[in-house]
Protein backbone atom coordinates (compact mmCIF):
# COMPACT_ATOMS: atom_id res chain seq x y z
CA UNK A 1 0.00 0.00 0.00
CA UNK A 2 1.60 3.33 -0.71
CA UNK A 3 2.93 5.56 1.99
CA UNK A 4 0.65 8.74 2.86
CA UNK A 5 3.42 11.04 1.13
CA UNK A 6 4.28 12.71 -2.18
CA UNK A 7 1.92 14.24 -4.42
CA UNK A 8 -1.41 15.12 -3.82
CA UNK A 9 -4.08 13.43 -6.98
CA UNK A 10 -6.54 15.84 -6.31
CA UNK A 11 -7.47 18.50 -3.98
CA UNK A 12 -11.67 19.89 -3.46
CA UNK A 13 -11.45 22.34 0.12
CA UNK A 14 -9.00 21.03 2.24
CA UNK A 15 -9.55 17.52 1.72
CA UNK A 16 -6.57 16.31 -0.55
CA UNK A 17 -6.59 12.46 -2.05
CA UNK A 18 -3.01 11.07 -1.30
CA UNK A 19 -3.75 7.69 -3.12
CA UNK A 20 -6.86 7.17 -5.67
CA UNK A 21 -8.98 3.82 -6.00
CA UNK A 22 -7.98 1.98 -9.31
CA UNK A 23 -10.88 1.24 -11.79
CA UNK A 24 -11.50 -2.08 -10.16
CA UNK A 25 -12.34 -0.36 -6.58
CA UNK A 26 -8.91 -0.55 -4.93
CA UNK A 27 -8.13 1.66 -1.96
CA UNK A 28 -8.39 5.61 -1.51
CA UNK A 29 -7.08 7.38 1.36
CA UNK A 30 -7.26 11.18 1.70
CA UNK A 31 -5.79 13.93 4.45
CA UNK A 32 -7.93 16.94 5.82
CA UNK A 33 -5.31 19.73 5.64
CA UNK A 34 -7.78 21.62 8.17
CA UNK A 35 -8.37 19.28 10.74
CA UNK A 36 -5.60 17.02 10.15
CA UNK A 37 -7.68 14.09 9.90
CA UNK A 38 -6.80 11.01 7.93
CA UNK A 39 -8.73 8.68 6.45
CA UNK A 40 -9.11 5.98 4.04
CA UNK A 41 -11.73 3.83 2.19
CA UNK A 42 -11.40 0.02 0.68
CA UNK A 43 -12.73 -2.96 -0.48
CA UNK A 44 -12.40 -6.33 1.08
CA UNK A 45 -10.47 -7.28 -2.18
CA UNK A 46 -8.27 -5.03 -1.70
CA UNK A 47 -7.41 -6.38 1.59
CA UNK A 48 -8.16 -9.54 1.61
CA UNK A 49 -4.52 -10.90 1.22
CA UNK A 50 -2.96 -8.03 3.53
CA UNK A 51 -1.40 -9.16 7.05
CA UNK A 52 -3.60 -8.58 9.89
CA UNK A 53 -3.10 -8.37 13.36
CA UNK A 54 -3.40 -11.68 15.04
CA UNK A 55 -5.71 -9.88 18.29
CA UNK A 56 -7.87 -8.36 15.53
CA UNK A 57 -8.06 -12.36 14.03
CA UNK A 58 -9.01 -13.23 17.78
CA UNK A 59 -11.35 -10.95 18.63
CA UNK A 60 -13.16 -11.30 15.16
CA UNK A 61 -13.81 -15.59 15.54
CA UNK A 62 -16.96 -15.45 17.35
CA UNK A 63 -18.85 -13.55 14.44
CA UNK A 64 -19.81 -15.04 11.15
CA UNK A 65 -17.57 -14.94 8.25
CA UNK A 66 -18.37 -12.55 6.47
CA UNK A 67 -18.80 -10.28 9.52
CA UNK A 68 -15.41 -11.44 10.61
CA UNK A 69 -13.88 -10.45 7.27
CA UNK A 70 -15.09 -6.81 7.31
CA UNK A 71 -14.05 -6.84 10.92
CA UNK A 72 -10.51 -7.84 10.51
CA UNK A 73 -10.41 -5.41 7.14
CA UNK A 74 -11.50 -2.90 8.54
CA UNK A 75 -8.81 -2.74 11.47
CA UNK A 76 -6.42 -3.43 9.26
CA UNK A 77 -6.85 -0.47 7.47
CA UNK A 78 -7.35 1.22 10.51
CA UNK A 79 -4.06 0.10 11.51
CA UNK A 80 -2.26 0.92 8.14
CA UNK A 81 -3.61 4.65 8.38
CA UNK A 82 -2.30 5.21 11.76
CA UNK A 83 1.08 3.35 10.86
CA UNK A 84 1.35 6.17 7.89
CA UNK A 85 0.55 8.91 10.19
CA UNK A 86 3.61 8.03 12.29
CA UNK A 87 1.04 6.44 15.86
CA UNK A 88 3.09 4.42 18.18
CA UNK A 89 0.24 2.35 18.50
CA UNK A 90 -0.02 1.40 14.88
CA UNK A 91 1.32 -2.32 15.33
CA UNK A 92 -0.54 -4.68 17.62
CA UNK A 93 -2.28 -3.64 20.44
CA UNK A 94 -6.06 -3.76 20.70
CA UNK A 95 -8.35 -1.55 19.39
CA UNK A 96 -11.24 -1.71 22.10
CA UNK A 97 -15.02 -1.07 21.47
CA UNK A 98 -16.19 2.21 23.79
CA UNK A 99 -19.54 3.04 24.99
CA UNK A 100 -21.91 2.08 22.46
CA UNK A 101 -19.72 0.38 20.24
CA UNK A 102 -17.19 3.34 19.30
CA UNK A 103 -13.50 2.22 18.53
CA UNK A 104 -11.18 3.41 21.41
CA UNK A 105 -7.04 2.79 21.70
CA UNK A 106 -6.30 2.20 24.82
CA UNK A 107 -3.60 4.61 26.20
CA UNK A 108 -4.24 7.29 23.71
CA UNK A 109 -6.42 9.79 24.92
CA UNK A 110 -4.85 12.16 22.54
CA UNK A 111 -5.91 10.17 19.23
CA UNK A 112 -9.85 8.83 18.28
CA UNK A 113 -10.65 6.85 15.68
CA UNK A 114 -13.48 5.88 13.46
CA UNK A 115 -14.49 2.85 11.85
CA UNK A 116 -17.43 1.66 8.94
CA UNK A 117 -18.30 -1.26 6.59
CA UNK A 118 -20.78 -1.38 3.88
CA UNK A 119 -21.07 -4.36 1.83
CA UNK A 120 -17.48 -4.73 0.08
CA UNK A 121 -16.14 -1.61 1.57
CA UNK A 122 -14.77 -0.49 4.78
CA UNK A 123 -13.13 2.73 5.89
CA UNK A 124 -11.21 3.90 9.22
CA UNK A 125 -10.47 7.46 10.14
CA UNK A 126 -7.74 8.97 12.51
CA UNK A 127 -7.61 12.45 14.16
CA UNK A 128 -4.61 13.30 16.62
CA UNK A 129 -5.15 16.79 18.89
CA UNK A 130 -2.90 19.16 18.75
CA UNK A 131 -0.71 20.00 21.81
CA UNK A 132 -2.67 21.28 24.58
CA UNK A 133 -5.86 21.53 22.37
CA UNK A 134 -9.45 20.24 22.95
CA UNK A 135 -9.97 16.14 22.73
CA UNK A 136 -10.46 15.43 19.22
CA UNK A 137 -13.84 13.71 17.46
CA UNK A 138 -14.26 11.73 14.44
CA UNK A 139 -16.17 9.45 12.74
CA UNK A 140 -16.83 8.25 9.46
CA UNK A 141 -19.09 6.53 7.46
CA UNK A 142 -19.05 4.50 4.38
CA UNK A 143 -22.33 3.44 2.39
CA UNK A 144 -23.16 0.85 -0.38
CA UNK A 145 -26.27 2.59 -2.16
CA UNK A 146 -29.54 0.73 -2.09
CA UNK A 147 -32.74 2.03 -2.98
CA UNK A 148 -34.54 3.44 -0.08
CA UNK A 149 -38.25 3.18 0.77
CA UNK A 150 -40.43 6.40 0.51
CA UNK A 151 -41.41 6.35 4.13
CA UNK A 152 -37.48 6.15 5.25
CA UNK A 153 -36.47 8.53 2.86
CA UNK A 154 -39.58 10.54 4.74
CA UNK A 155 -37.76 9.79 8.10
CA UNK A 156 -33.93 11.01 7.41
CA UNK A 157 -34.71 13.51 5.34
CA UNK A 158 -36.29 16.80 5.84
CA UNK A 159 -38.23 19.63 4.56
CA UNK A 160 -38.07 19.10 0.68
CA UNK A 161 -35.59 16.58 0.68
CA UNK A 162 -38.26 13.80 0.20
CA UNK A 163 -39.44 15.50 -2.72
CA UNK A 164 -36.71 16.00 -4.74
CA UNK A 165 -35.25 12.61 -4.12
CA UNK A 166 -38.65 11.20 -5.14
CA UNK A 167 -38.25 12.66 -8.25
CA UNK A 168 -34.68 10.99 -9.37
CA UNK A 169 -34.76 7.64 -10.82
CA UNK A 170 -33.75 4.86 -8.67
CA UNK A 171 -29.82 4.69 -9.11
CA UNK A 172 -30.05 8.25 -8.57
CA UNK A 173 -31.72 8.04 -5.44
CA UNK A 174 -30.43 5.24 -3.77
CA UNK A 175 -26.60 6.88 -4.31
CA UNK A 176 -28.10 10.59 -3.12
CA UNK A 177 -29.51 8.95 0.22
CA UNK A 178 -26.70 7.04 0.68
CA UNK A 179 -24.61 10.57 0.35
CA UNK A 180 -27.18 11.92 2.60
CA UNK A 181 -27.37 9.13 5.53
CA UNK A 182 -22.97 8.98 5.41
CA UNK A 183 -22.95 12.38 6.54
CA UNK A 184 -25.89 12.13 9.55
CA UNK A 185 -24.65 9.02 10.81
CA UNK A 186 -20.42 10.18 10.41
CA UNK A 187 -21.92 13.24 13.17
CA UNK A 188 -23.08 10.81 15.62
CA UNK A 189 -20.54 8.44 15.02
CA UNK A 190 -18.35 11.25 15.87
CA UNK A 191 -20.33 12.21 19.43
CA UNK A 192 -19.96 8.34 19.73
CA UNK A 193 -23.83 8.32 20.46
CA UNK A 194 -24.72 6.24 17.04
CA UNK A 195 -28.40 5.86 16.68
CA UNK A 196 -29.03 7.22 19.82
CA UNK A 197 -27.88 10.51 18.68
CA UNK A 198 -30.90 10.92 16.22
CA UNK A 199 -28.49 11.16 13.17
CA UNK A 200 -32.06 11.28 10.74
CA UNK A 201 -32.58 15.22 12.11
CA UNK A 202 -29.31 16.13 11.32
CA UNK A 203 -30.20 18.25 7.93
CA UNK A 204 -28.03 17.64 4.88
CA UNK A 205 -29.45 18.83 1.02
CA UNK A 206 -29.01 16.81 -1.65
CA UNK A 207 -25.97 17.12 -3.24
CA UNK A 208 -24.01 19.37 -0.40
CA UNK A 209 -20.89 18.99 0.20
CA UNK A 210 -19.83 20.10 3.97
CA UNK A 211 -22.04 21.82 6.63
CA UNK A 212 -21.90 22.14 10.91
CA UNK A 213 -23.69 20.44 13.28
CA UNK A 214 -23.74 21.43 16.91
CA UNK A 215 -19.74 21.70 17.12
CA UNK A 216 -18.91 19.39 14.48
CA UNK A 217 -17.81 20.16 10.62
CA UNK A 218 -18.54 17.19 8.47
CA UNK A 219 -17.72 16.66 4.95
CA UNK A 220 -18.81 14.46 1.92
CA UNK A 221 -15.90 13.30 -0.77
CA UNK A 222 -18.44 13.63 -3.48
CA UNK A 223 -16.18 13.83 -6.59
CA UNK A 224 -13.53 11.96 -4.98
CA UNK A 225 -14.33 8.27 -3.43
CA UNK A 226 -15.91 5.81 -5.98
CA UNK A 227 -18.60 5.24 -2.61
CA UNK A 228 -20.68 7.33 -0.35
CA UNK A 229 -17.69 8.57 2.11
CA UNK A 230 -18.58 11.07 4.88
CA UNK A 231 -16.55 12.43 8.08
CA UNK A 232 -16.75 14.61 10.72
CA UNK A 233 -14.75 16.31 13.20
CA UNK A 234 -14.59 18.16 16.24
CA UNK A 235 -14.66 20.13 17.93
CA UNK A 236 -14.88 23.27 15.25
CA UNK A 237 -12.70 25.78 15.80
CA UNK A 238 -14.15 28.65 14.85
CA UNK A 239 -17.56 29.70 13.46
CA UNK A 240 -21.13 29.32 15.25
CA UNK A 241 -22.57 26.02 14.95
CA UNK A 242 -25.91 24.53 13.17
CA UNK A 243 -28.10 23.40 15.70
CA UNK A 244 -30.38 20.29 14.33
CA UNK A 245 -33.99 21.65 12.36
CA UNK A 246 -36.27 19.87 14.65
CA UNK A 247 -36.11 16.83 17.20
CA UNK A 248 -38.03 14.44 15.00
CA UNK A 249 -39.61 14.14 11.47
CA UNK A 250 -43.17 14.94 11.55
CA UNK A 251 -44.72 11.41 11.75
CA UNK A 252 -42.02 9.34 12.23
CA UNK A 253 -41.07 7.48 14.60
CA UNK A 254 -38.79 7.70 17.56
CA UNK A 255 -35.75 5.42 16.31
CA UNK A 256 -36.69 4.48 12.59
CA UNK A 257 -34.91 1.40 11.34
CA UNK A 258 -31.58 2.72 9.83
CA UNK A 259 -30.90 1.84 5.41
CA UNK A 260 -28.15 -0.65 6.74
CA UNK A 261 -27.40 -2.88 9.88
CA UNK A 262 -25.28 0.02 12.18
CA UNK A 263 -21.79 -0.48 10.98
CA UNK A 264 -19.15 1.55 13.46
CA UNK A 265 -17.53 -2.25 13.93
Amino acid sequence: MTPMTGTARDVVDTVTVLTGPDRGGGTLKALDAASGARLAVATLRALAHAPSASVDRAAARHLPACRAEQYVAARTLLRRVLAESGHPLAAGEPIVAGPRGRPLLPGATGTAVSLSHSGEWVAAAVLTAAPGGPAPEIGVDVQTPCTPSPGLVRRCCQGTVPRALAALPDADLAREFAWIWSAQEACVKATGQGLAGRPWTIPVRPGERSGNWRHLRWRSLRGLSPVPLAYAVGPVGAGPATRPQSTRPRGGPRVPEPPVPGNAL
